[in-house]
């Protein structure tokens, strides 16, 4: 995706025509650019291996201009039939565990790889490799890190997951039809003018870039993403069709292998929304491909409320803890979340053989979210929000007794992370489905150890029949270590991603007491560990606590005053407390990638980094403040870096992305603290997204004052300060369509 630079200014500018080329920052930047990433690392289910995946920094401008297909929310490139610009994989290596040997993966020469799957049973992996033309299919070994291409297989990767294992040799791939003929071929002639039309049925819309816009994108829609789903064996490379070619953009088989949740979309399409919402059949088939059972045939998705969700059956999933039983969720308020209802959703759920008519679970009192299920029990820990309150409840239900009272997990503010229990710690199923850990009575978590001292990551324990937490791990006050793997069930294994100020990541297993390495990757970019960082808190006018990161560049005098750059992004929030709660951790190893603002540090300013700008107040009216409250916090923050003596109160900028950017434009149309900004895919004008923007609950109609008033569009006459306007010429983002910089800028 390229970008586009607009530089507004309170004096004329000169336009120049002419095409401006691509442009090197200075060595210093250059270097810390080209540093390479830490690998990720993916454990396999035995937990005898892991690979450690490195990732492709940054794609090649001439990847980014290849031809783009944009189909219903899917960015496609046509020569390939897979994503446009897709997140690649440089290279792989398997390492042995617990000792932590290595061995590199001799991949394809010049490979553009797809993200490593493992086999159930820990045996293999699998991982595709993009060429000029098509998606090749290739297979690992895990006792010897060899791997083969199967032949003759050509990966349709339009749609997410196009493959899965279903057991320890077999996996189940979508794949390019073989028979289906040249593509279409846009018409030089229009055949006539592009018409919509409506049902009558009042219904809101957000801006979708990449929607459909014409027969011809239905054509193509159609063309790529018809696949043929097939059954193929790794050891022999074998292949063998399920079913017949078809727009399947999903494919799920059940714990045992022996059934198949399939979903087809079909016509009519719609030029208003994204593939999702198409109208789609949704069955369950036996290995042959027969049809077991119709369950649902849902209609085109367009009169679904403004932050609703649709009526009729959703959210597909199958019980890990049996063989052939499918639940789903359905909307009890009409998917209208302003209807007042006791319960928002209600789960049902069909067994095989997937006869008579599918039974009630459970209900739900708030909107369904997702649900986690407890390896070897009937128990799913089951998690709703209360959208009015940003109310986040996870409880645990027995499926074999719904009745039974449900034991709670945690019930919170969101925005709370003090409170944030973490996540519960899951591994693969039989069928790739995650489920959740379980020794004895107890439950693992893992997560960031929000704290006023900042995030400390921890392993916990949670006794379910004791209600009682019992901490396995915890970061020290020195390094940021998270756990990334737990090799066995009771937490007493697992492996942590270890990193402090001065020590780069690295993989360490905790075996009870004993700290072993697994990595020894050295610094990337030495001179980064110059700059010096560290937390710095502060009260706004009205007393709600603050903070930000302060970074000072390499070789700083102290008590000299530095132009100074303020980056943020504004939050909501329901009380001062929460507003006030500290995030992130001064420990990490700090490294720059990408478009980031700190690299105005090897330029000798200041950063005062993650700057909070909380807006507080009722979920109902606190936007009705918005503008008060961010220009009260920016200037808390300037006079706060101010009386450090680090900060020239009269060079500061300040900039942001996204909503962050947003808040640059309305700091500079409503204050005079700031010398310039930087606002990167952004929305100004709030009348172009009229059904609600972050948290902001009310439409257009409701609230004009407030949109109007938050719009720095409207106040561009205000702006004194250059200001830069970034933005992705090809932003898929629903609420930052471009044409809100251009108009901005002009």
């Amino acid at each position: 995706m390229t970008s586009s630079l607009f530089l507004a200014a309170a004096c004329p500018l000169l336009v120049l025509a002419a095409d401006v080329e691509y442009q090197k920052p200075p060595q210093a930047v250059l270097d810390v650019l080209h540093a390479p990433a830490t690998p990720q690392l993916s454990v396999s289910p035995s937990k005898a291996y892991a690979l450690l995946v490195e990732p492709a920094r940054y794609p090649p401008i001439a990847d980014l201009a290849q031809p783009m297909m944009r189909l219903a929310g899917i960015r496609l490139d046509p020569k390939t039939n897979g994503p446009h610009a897709g997140r690649e994989v440089q290279s792989l290596t398997l390492m042995r565990l617990p000792d932590g040997a290595q061995t590199r993966i001799a991949t394809p020469q010049n490979g553009k790889l797809g993200q490593p799957r493992w086999s159930p049973d820990g045996s293999q992996f699998a991982f595709t490799n993009t060429t000029s033309n098509s998606i090749e299919l290739w297979i690992g070994s895990a006792a010897t890190g060899q791997v083969h291409k199967i032949d003759g297989v050509r990966i349709n990767a339009m749609f997410p997951q196009p493959v899965r294992w279903i057991d320890a040799k077999t996996i189940l791939a979508s794949l390019a039809p073989a028979n289906r003929g040249p593509a279409p071929v846009k018409p030089e002639v229009p055949l006539g003018p592009k018409v919509q039309e409506v049902s009558g049925h009042a219904a809101g819309v957000w801006t979708n870039p990449d929607a459909l816009s014409s027969a011809f994108d239905e054509k193509c829609f159609d063309y790529y993403g018809s696949s043929q789903l097939a059954f193929i064996d790794t050891a022999t490379g074998k292949t063998t069709p399920l079913g017949k070619p078809a727009i399947y953009t999903s494919a799920a088989p059940s714990p045992d292998g022996h059934h198949f949740l399939v979903t087809t979309a079909h016509r009519p399409y719609t030029y208003l929304h994204l593939y999702s919402a198409f109208p789609k059949e949704v069955e369950i088939w036996d290995r042959s491909g027969k049809i077991e059972r119709n369950v649902a045939s849902l209609p085109l998705e367009d009169r679904v409320p403004v932050d609703g969700v649709p009526v009729g059956a959703r959210d597909f999933v199958w019980r890990a803890d049996q063989n052939g039983t499918l639940m789903w969720v359905e909307a009890l308020d009409g998917g209208n979340p302003k209807e007042n209802v006791p319960n928002r959703d209600r789960v049902m759920a069909l067994k095989a053989p997937f006869k008579g008519d599918p039974q009630e679970q459970f209900k739900v009192q708030n909107r369904f979210i997702n649900a986690s299920f407890v390896d070897g029990t009937a128990f799913a820990m089951v998690t709703d929000l209360e959208r009015k309150r940003r109310w986040i409840h996870s409880e645990l239900i027995d499926l074999e007794h719904p009745d039974a009272a449900p034991k709670t997990i945690v019930s919170r503010d969101m925005r709370d992370r003090y409170k944030d229990v973490g996540s519960v710690v899951t591994k693969p199923g039989p069928n790739g489905q995650p489920v959740a850990v379980k020794s004895g009575d107890s439950l693992l978590f893992t997560g960031l150890g929000a704290s006023p001292q900042g995030d400390h990551p921890f392993l916990d324990s949670l006794d379910l029949k004791e209600q009682k937490t019992t901490q396995l791990f915890r970061a020290d006050d020195s390094h940021y270590e998270e756990v990334v793997a737990v090799l066995d069930d009771n937490g007493a294994r697992f492996i942590t991603r270890r990193e402090s100020q001065t020590e780069p990541p690295n993989y360490f297993l905790h075996d009870g007491a004993k700290l072993t390495a697994l990595t020894h990757f050295a610094d990337p970019a030495p001179a980064l560990r110059a700059i010096k960082r560290q937390r710095v808190t502060y009260k706004r006018a009205d007393g709600v606590p603050l903070s930000f990161t302060l970074y000072l560049p390499p070789n700083y005098t102290p008590g000299t005053k530095l132009p100074t750059v303020v980056w943020a992004y504004p939050l909501e929030y329901d009380d001062p407390a929460t507003a006030g709660q500290i995030s992130g951790s001064t420990n990490r190893f700090l490294s720059i990638t990408g478009p980031s603002h700190l690299f105005f540090l090897l330029q000798g300013y200041a950063v005062l980094d993650n700057a909070a700008m909380p807006v507080v107040g009722s979920i109902d009216k606190v936007n009705d403040t918005y503008i008060e409250q961010v220009v009260s916090s920016a200037k808390a923050a300037i006079d706060k870096a101010a009386e450090m003596g680090v900060t020239d109160p009269n060079r500061v900028g300040v900039g942001g992305h996204s909503y962050g950017a947003f808040m640059t434009a309305n700091l500079l149309a409503n204050s005079n603290l700031f010398r310039a900004g930087i606002a990167r895919s952004g929305a100004y004008n709030r009348t172009l997204t009229p059904f609600g923007f972050q948290s902001e609950r009310r439409t257009l109609w409701e609230a004009p004052e407030t949109y109007l008033r938050m719009s720095p569009f409207m106040n561009a006459q205000k702006i004194k300060a250059p200001i830069l306007l970034i933005h992705g010429e090809a932003d898929s983002n629903q609420g930052t369509y471009p044409i809100q910089s251009e108009r901005m800028y002009m």
